[in-house]
């Protein structure tokens, strides 16, 4: 009985390379791959909104201000939503109501359910019939739950660990050891210790395979891949030798192949001893030439070293 071959298909070499954009986002897409604040260029369809969005994570990860927007325009929502209902329940609810019309029988059925949502209870106006009861007590649950619900979202946003490290504005290809280099500076703008900081550095272009472009990602060997410690900044080199993918580029060379370098550094939080990690990435023309960064190291007035942190995109021609 002959036995059955089956055919294994080894990944190529680029496949290995490629991020997780795949061959379709990374061909044709026009902007770039990476943002620099980290994010993405790709937009998912075909999944309804509500299950698109993930509200705990949205909650968590969206800036303060929308935070507290968010927060404020439900606790509004709900309360209104509590004040239509007494509303609906009668015109004799409520006992306490002194307004004739309609928009000031609202806003103090709507003020009595933010005295029920929070607990306050000033005792100036009453529910009396069984459905405004009803309510009440829906309102008053829907408080404890709101509450609750805030002060958990709250607690999770303090006691997340994020990474705040800021990358120079411009990566450079500085004069290095006799020859050039590919660096860019970081600094961590938080007071807090950030140990075993790695960095991984990826160059990404356009390259002609056969009759169509094809988009090729190289990993940049660096002088450098970790540090043990990040008090200060760290300017993050690599050599451009004879086996760099950089070698023989021009400026113009990597503006005509929509070049981009993906940047990824991850690090451990002393403080919740816990991993971070933080993402950019520099396109063709964000990338000076003949330029060296200046140095950002001073002493204060008794004499301890120090990093002044607004230098951090300072530069100087070579």
């Amino acid at each position: 009985m002959a036995e059955q071959s089956e055919t294994v298909h080894q990944p190529r070499e680029e496949d290995l390379r490629d991020l997780g954009f795949g061959s379709r986002v990374s061909e044709e897409a026009r902007l770039r791959l990476l943002n620099r604040d980290g994010t993405f260029n790709v937009n998912r369809r075909g999944i309804s909104r509500f299950r698109a969005i993930g509200f705990y994570q949205a909650l968590l990860t969206m800036s303060w201000w929308r935070f507290h927007a968010a927060i404020l325009l439900s606790y509004l929502s709900v309360n209104a939503a509590f004040a239509l209902g007494f509303l609906a329940c009668g015109p004799n609810a409520l006992q306490g109501l002194e307004a004739r019309s309609l928009a000031g029988r609202f806003l103090e059925a709507f003020f009595f359910s933010v005295q029920t949502f929070t607990t306050v209870g000033y005792g100036h106006i009453t529910p009396q019939s069984l459905a405004a009861n009803l309510v009440a007590t829906l309102d008053a649950f829907m408080g404890l739950m709101g509450f609750a619900l805030a002060t958990g979202l709250l607690f999770a946003r303090f006691s997340r660990p994020t990474a705040r490290i800021c990358f120079s504005r411009n990566a450079l290809v500085a004069p290095y050891q006799g020859a050039q280099a590919f660096e860019f500076r970081v600094i961590n703008e938080r007071r807090n210790v950030l140990i075993e900081v790695q960095a991984k550095v990826v160059f990404s272009r356009m390259e002609w395979s056969g009759d169509r472009r094809v988009r090729r990602f190289y990993p940049l060997a660096l002088e450098r891949d970790h540090v043990a410690f990040f008090p200060l900044h760290w300017t993050i080199v690599h050599p451009i030798q004879d086996d760099s993918p950089l070698s023989g580029l021009t400026q113009q060379a990597l503006v005509e192949s929509e070049s981009e370098f993906l940047i990824l550094i991850t690090a451990i939080d002393d403080t919740f001893s816990q991993t971070v990690h933080t993402r950019s990435s520099y396109k063709a023309e964000e990338v000076l030439w003949d330029t060296r960064f200046k140095s950002m190291f001073g002493y204060d007035s008794e004499g301890v070293l120090s990093v002044d942190l607004k230098k951090l995109d300072w530069v100087e021609r070579t």
